[in-house]
């Protein structure tokens, strides 16, 4: 088998590849973090995103992507925890702010915008209801794990699905700009 042959084989498969990897990056952080370990999940996400930016064609214009997407995420974040919706019991540095491995997700999410997420680039209206859905969900699953605790329920679920509403279209046109994964350097 070729060099070319393996490669558009792992292409054929890198969604798939990524959305697992992504998966497992979830769960690193959200457990680590729920008992009180953090770093672990933080370790685990930046050995993932260092794979990711060496597998890259373009690395600057993922590094961009992924920069942009974590202080996104920074920002967006620490709105329900200053607004008292959300209180994450480990990893919360500075007080009213999201906690450091929720950044490592963010990075982690962003390395699926140009692999996993590929598909929605084209579908804003989708993405913008996908955000809608899948970004409480997740907080949901992260309560459930004991990582992140919901302390106004239907505040911070409305809360967080209007934001993601809005975010994940914003995010998308972002990985459009920044595409190191496709093309040639």
């Amino acid at each position: 088998m070729s060099h070319s042959s393996s490669k558009s084989s792992f292409e054929r498969w890198a969604p798939t590849v990524y959305f697992i990897v992504g998966q497992l990056g979830w769960f690193a952080c959200v457990l680590s973090a729920a008992h009180d370990v953090p770093w672990i999940g933080v370790a685990v996400t930046l050995v993932l995103v260092a794979v990711h930016l060496a597998r890259v064609t373009r690395p600057m214009q993922e590094i961009k992507l992924l920069v942009s997407v974590v202080v996104i995420g920074a920002v967006w974040e620490s709105v329900p925890v200053a607004a008292g919706l959300l209180d994450y019991p480990n990893g919360t540095v500075i007080p009213g702010a999201a906690p450091y491995w929720i950044l490592a997700l963010w990075a982690l999410f962003a390395a699926q915008f140009n692999t996993t997420f590929g598909w929605l680039k084209p579908r804003m209206l989708l993405a913008a209801v996908l955000g809608a859905i899948a970004g409480p969900l997740s907080f949901r699953g992260g309560a459930a794990l004991g990582a992140v605790r919901f302390a106004q329920p239907l505040a911070a679920t409305l809360t967080l699905a209007l934001g993601w509403a809005v975010l994940l279209p914003v995010l998308i046109l972002l990985s459009r700009r920044w595409d190191g994964v496709h093309g040639d350097a």
